[in-house]
């Protein structure tokens, strides 16, 4: 894609969300389904279904997805289609890279086997391996814009505020 077809795909919908701002507000959802075989939950993903579960440090049999891993998968995504997006309406030559999430767990804390040993991870790494002939001032450029317009980014970052409910039937 060229920077002029994001542009022109983009325009109507930067026009519409600045006249009406409430457009500009979307809700996503995800739903998992509870049970399944062993300790699992299976979420739609819109192209398939993935099945989570626990993980081999937790006692997992390794066959179902990590829900941490699932969380540094789209972190990558994110990044790398943000990133793309970014090289893309600046016309940066990009032809190619590996974007990696990384992130270090403790699973003292998610098995409360050691109350000071934090649930979640500890600290999580992105870093990017460009194919690219832009100048090192254009990459700094697109890794700042990177990091400022990627979602999920910017969701871990500022800790967004978190609601749980329970409903129960039967």
């Amino acid at each position: 894609m060229k920077a002029d077809d994001l542009r022109a795909l983009q325009a109507p919908l930067k026009a519409l969300y600045r006249e009406v701002p409430e457009k500009a507000i979307i809700t996503l959802k995800a739903q998992g389904e509870i049970g399944g075989e062993g300790i699992t939950c299976r979420v739609e993903t819109g192209r398939a279904i993935a099945e989570a579960g626990l993980h081999p440090a937790t006692g997992g049999d390794g066959i179902a997805l990590c829900s941490g891993d699932m969380l540094l998968e789209a972190l990558a995504a994110c990044a790398g289609v943000t990133l793309k997006a970014v090289a893309t309406a600046l016309e940066l030559p990009l032809r190619g890279g590996t974007v990696r999430a990384e992130g270090d767990l403790d699973f003292r804390g998610t098995l409360g086997i050691d109350k000071t040993a934090p649930v979640g991870f500890r600290e999580i790494r992105l870093s990017f391996d460009l194919d690219s002939d832009a100048t090192p001032e254009q990459l700094d450029t697109l890794m700042k814009l990177t990091e400022r317009y990627c979602v999920v980014f910017q969701t871990l970052n500022k800790r967004p505020e978190l609601k749980l409910a329970r409903n129960t039937s039967g």
